[in-house]
């Protein structure tokens, strides 16, 4: 192929993209910088781009519209694609692999947990659990690994809002579900042509680890059987009353476990770098606090008097939406942007590159709160703003996600400093979610109130 657009068979025209001479440079930013790839292909080749690698091709759409296209209005024409499918081998068929009418199945079940009303209902047990950290911090000595803080913090939230369960016995989850996301970016990569059974470190990792979620997810439904909770609100009850098989609990609760604690913690990690990197903006946010909370604990109807947080928090997402891709598969033919789209393709959604669209975002690299300000028109489009995907599959936790990270901040920052250490260069990492490569070791300073 070459850069330009091009007409295939039949006298349809194929996206631009990288000429075949770039295979080698693409394979390379596959392996070692994805965000690049992505990135670099929608600057040079526009909305719609087509990136072959050896025998793989897949097309990156990168506006509003077409996203929309591929999210909402044809939906059902495009099920879940490259990285979730190599997942499945971990996760099973959840509600985050599923397609079609078990994935709507799933959807239903797991529905009511995430009620508006009940959501609100559990702001005291997230301010209680956020409370905790900043005692634990408060009286760490030395420097601490904030990413294995925020991992352990929101497992602890899913577990006493969603499972009504205490996962703090559980040490290994994020251990477990670190190996999982490698190895599900390591088959989407070498398009899973390393046999399984090889034995390599990480496959052998893999495995432990799959093994190790199985383990803890039919513990806890055993747990549950045993001590039943009558007319129970939360998961566990609810996928045991839809007497469904232990394969199918396993595999949603191992799956709500990945995705109910990996984007927050990878925003909330996101955000402590970026306001230690903007200390204007950090004292913004405590100001908030100060004025808002006092030293009172937040409350649900707090949520809506903290506006700069949540501000910081949509920012955060903005510069980094933990899900930094949405991959699909074509089912049948289509057309996006003008361009001829085979049944089979993969196709992606990148959210990463959508949120620094030069169109739709002035200045995209700056960190800049107050572009979500509602006082200031912006005149984008709905879907030039996915960080939680859109369209049938958006995500089921959103609003459980948000007041998680806002309470965090604001807690954190009311009556902490937290410093990155000197010298310490933070690298995003691609895998399923969007994380600190390496961790993200900060000081914590005791905040002087007075």
């Amino acid at each position: 192929m070459t850069s330009g657009a091009e007409t295939t068979r039949g006298a349809r025209l194929a996206p631009p993209g990288p000429p075949r001479r770039a295979t080698f440079g693409l394979l390379k930013k596959l392996f070692t910088d994805r965000l690049a790839l992505m990135s670099d292909s929608a600057e040079a080749h526009g909305d719609v781009v087509r990136i072959a690698i050896g025998p793989k091709t897949m097309y990156l759409v990168n506006h509003p519209e077409l996203a929309k296209h591929v999210l909402a209005d044809n939906a059902a024409n495009y099920h879940k694609g490259i990285g979730l499918q190599e997942a499945r081998r971990a996760l099973g068929d959840g509600l985050l692999t599923s397609d079609g009418d078990v994935w709507k199945k799933q959807r239903r079940t797991i529905q009511p947990v995430f009620q508006p009303k009940r959501i609100a209902r559990q702001a005291s047990v997230v301010a209680n659990e956020v409370e905790g950290l900043v005692k634990h911090l408060r009286d760490t000595e030395g420097p601490v690994e904030i990413l294995h803080e925020m991992t352990g913090l929101t497992l602890g939230v899913l577990g006493k809002t969603l499972l009504d369960a205490d996962l703090g016995g559980f040490t290994s989850l994020g251990h477990s579900f670190e190996a999982v996301q490698d190895q599900a970016m390591f088959e989407a990569v070498t398009l899973s042509m390393v046999p399984q059974w090889a034995p390599l470190k990480k496959q052998l990792r893999f495995k432990e680890s799959r093994d190790d979620l199985r383990r803890i997810a039919e513990e806890l439904v055993e747990q549950r059987l045993a001590n039943p909770i009558e007319g129970g609100e939360d998961v566990l009850s609810r996928l045991i009353a839809t007497d469904g098989t232990r394969e199918q609990m396993r595999d949603e609760l191992i799956t709500l476990l990945l995705a109910g604690h990996e984007t927050t913690a990878s925003t909330l990690g996101w955000a402590f770098h970026l306001l230690d990197e903007h200390p204007d903006v950090a004292a913004k946010l405590r100001a908030e606090a100060d004025e808002v909370l006092g030293d009172q604990l937040p409350t649900h109807d707090d949520l809506h008097r903290l506006p700069y947080t949540a501000r910081v928090v949509e920012e955060v997402m903005r510069l980094y939406p933990p899900v930094w891709l949405l991959p699909r598969v074509a089912q049948a033919d289509d057309e996006i942007g003008g361009y001829h789209i085979p049944a089979g393709s993969d196709v992606v959604v990148v959210p990463y590159t959508l949120h620094r669209h030069p169109d739709f975002w002035p200045d995209p690299e700056k960190f800049d709160p107050d572009r979500f300000d509602p006082d200031r028109p912006s005149g984008r489009p709905r879907y030039a703003y996915i960080p939680f995907g859109a369209g049938p599959r958006f995500c089921i936790g959103n609003s459980l996600g948000v007041m998680e990270a806002v309470f965090v901040l604001t807690m954190v920052l009311r009556d902490l400093e937290l410093r990155k250490l000197p010298g310490y260069e933070v690298v995003p990492e691609a895998m399923l979610s969007l994380r600190v490569r390496g961790g993200l070791p900060m000081t914590v300073h005791t905040r002087n109130r007075r």
